[in-house]
């Protein structure tokens, strides 16, 4: 028996990724607006109720209209913008972050998917703070490499375009005014007091991203060493379908060994890393912004909801 699907934004970069995602899959039946009808309000809320479940793919104010169309009970939304990340009245789409969350994810009509930065941000902090390695008060930064493709569509055109500025050839650091969309998400579902400082930038390839977190060990409430944090991470995501913490590292491997941020591309996996020495740890959190970190951590999200296989399509 299949359910109907419908994406409110099929046209935007992570729509058209959902799409691809259920290619072959014949528990699913897309029920499609026309090109024309598309942005027409009375339509889309046809297709929205129609539906039993509804992905938006969408800005956070038409995301947010879009959630007021809704006048059937049965109606599943899955929303891929920033508007209801924060709201605890919706679930929180990272599943692996803990059992509470994978199961409001599954009892839930209303759930939040998390943005790319916020994914491999909360997957290094929540642990460290949910097993009081830092407390919740702990002065966090962090940074990010990540593909254009998260910029949108017309960022992609211009890196692509044969007119590409002379500084699109560089990793270009934005959001520095400490106010980007993501900050408030990372501070509330990691469980700090203070929003963390976050350093992106966006470099000229199309997909992936690592997100970084230094610490220093001499600021921690109590002495641990990369082993212990790693361990830590092993124990925390044991059995996690797509996360995948990777082996640590000897001193003289850590010195020859690049980290790339693409590694991940097309994928939906997000693999951890610990570096350092008992001075200097280390954090990061490799992905596909447009995978784990989008598309299919919604697909995912999907899969959990209709109580099927969660690498249904994924893997």
């Amino acid at each position: 028996m299949s359910v109907k699907v419908y994406i409110d934004g099929q046209e935007g970069t992570t729509g058209l990724k959902i799409l691809e995602r259920f290619e072959g899959r014949n528990d699913i039946e897309l029920i499609r607006i026309s090109e024309e009808k598309r942005k027409d309000p009375a339509e889309r809320a046809k297709f929205i109720n129609m539906s039993d479940y509804t992905f938006l793919c969408l800005p956070d104010a038409a995301s947010k209209e879009a959630v007021s169309f809704v006048d059937n009970d049965h109606v599943r939304i899955i929303d891929a913008s920033t508007a209801h990340r924060t709201n605890p009245d919706w679930a929180y789409g990272f599943p692996e972050l803990s059992a509470a969350h994978r199961e409001k994810i599954r009892t839930s009509n209303r759930v939040a998917v998390p943005g790319c930065y916020a994914s491999g941000f909360a997957s290094i902090v929540y642990p460290l703070v949910d097993h009081g390695i830092i407390p919740a008060d702990y002065p966090v930064f962090a940074y990010a490499t990540s593909g254009y493709s998260g910029a949108g569509k017309k960022a992609i055109a211009v890196y692509e375009g044969d007119e590409k500025p002379y500084e699109f050839n560089s990793p270009r650091q934005y959001a520095l005014s400490q106010q980007h969309k993501h900050l408030p998400e990372m501070k509330a579902v990691s469980g700090l007091e203070y929003t963390p400082m976050f350093n992106p930038m966006v470099c000229d390839y199309f997909s992936g991203m690592v997100v970084s977190v230094p610490i220093q060990t001499r600021t921690l409430p109590k002495a641990v060493t990369p082993a212990d944090i790693h361990a830590m991470y092993a124990e925390h995501y044991k059995g996690a379908n797509m996360i995948e913490v990777m082996p640590l590292m000897p001193a003289d491997e850590q010195k020859s060994f690049f980290l790339a941020s693409n590694t991940l591309s097309g994928l939906n996996k997000m693999q951890v890393f610990v570096f350092g020495s008992d001075e200097q740890i280390l954090l990061c959190s490799r992905l596909d912004n447009l995978g784990k970190g989008a598309s299919g951590a919604a697909v995912q999200c999907l899969n959990i909801m209709m109580g099927i296989d969660e690498t249904t399509g994924l893997i």
